[in-house]
């Protein structure tokens, strides 16, 4: 067995499994998890501030986890500051969560959406030990619910309470939503969208371009099941569209050659888009464990910090 394949099989890997997570019923029982499963196998390192090494004080500010103020000093001086570590760098990052009907698919016990959600909350709890702000919001073709960032105790869990009860309902409509967006967060910092991006490439340029355009730093990641990937059916099957219910009749010779060919020029329109306006894509196939998608964002806030 290679040393690939044994660190794939470790107990902290299998739990960044979506079928393992599937079996647990709390979603910040998940996070904690997969979080904890996946700083394990990391190697520790001052590069992702996992050793939260002491490097100095600040002030304290409106917002601040009062955990971290050092009540000694306060005693001591009448001056409340608090504690930063190597790694932090005060910033915020805000998840952007598609529950258009699409994201409902899964051709194994994990949905695109549940999925989604697992991400997103390991996200948030990864960001919480960064000391970095959190908020959400859910959308389709509006936004269905909102919280700006926060990093006050019990955030991260209001956080992961509205990821928790996300439904897929309607049909994405990308305009809307992202217009609301940017009229809601000014600040700048990290934003992730966790979608399957059924959407105009063009479209989903014209609406994330401003968000770079205005100091946001922005993860695309690119949700999409096995099946949509590599489609392995024998025999003709009824597809049906999960957003408009229109259904078509597809031969296996079509999926196997020109559907194939359509998804790959899909992704790589995607990522160009995400290119060119210097957003990082990650394709994640959602049959796969989660460490990769909490690589890149460790990757992509240190790169942008």
């Amino acid at each position: 067995m290679s040393s690939a394949q044994s660190t794939r099989n470790t107990p902290q890997t299998r739990l960044l499994d979506p079928g393992v997570l599937a079996s647990m019923s709390n979603l910040e029982l998940v996070a904690k998890a997969v979080v904890e499963g996946f700083v394990i196998g990391l190697h520790r390192s001052p590069k992702f501030g996992f050793s939260q090494e002491f490097v100095e004080y600040r002030q304290y500010a409106e917002g601040d986890d009062p955990r971290y103020i050092d009540w000694n000093v306060y005693s001591r001086t009448d001056r409340t500051v608090i504690k930063r570590f190597l790694g932090e760098t005060n910033s915020h990052l805000m998840l952007l969560l598609d529950t258009s009907a699409s994201m409902g698919f899964g051709s194994s016990s994990t949905t695109k959406l549940q999925y989604g959600k697992y991400l997103g909350a390991s996200l948030a709890y990864l960001a919480a030990r960064q000391h970095d702000a959190v908020g959400v919001m859910l959308f389709d073709d509006e936004i269905k619910e909102y919280r700006p960032p926060a990093s006050k105790p019990g955030s991260m869990q209001g956080v992961i309470h509205i990821l928790d009860a996300a439904e897929a309902t309607l049909g994405t409509d990308i305009n809307k939503p992202m217009k609301r967006f940017r009229e809601h967060v000014k600040r700048r910092g990290l934003v992730a969208v966790i979608s399957d991006f059924y959407c105009d490439a063009e479209e989903l340029l014209e609406n994330v371009r401003p968000l770079a355009m205005h100091g946001q730093d922005v993860i695309m990641f690119h949700l999409l099941d096995k099946d949509e990937l590599d489609p392995d059916i024998k025999q003709s099957t009824l597809y049906e569209d999960m957003e408009t219910g229109d259904a078509i009749e597809v031969e296996p010779t079509y999926m196997a050659r020109a559907y194939r060919e359509k998804i790959r020029k899909h992704i790589r329109t995607i990522e160009e888009a995400a290119n060119g306006i210097r957003a990082d894509h990650v394709l994640l196939n959602t049959a796969e464990p989660l460490d990769r998608g909490l690589h890149n964002y460790l990757t992509f806030r240190e790169k942008r910090g």
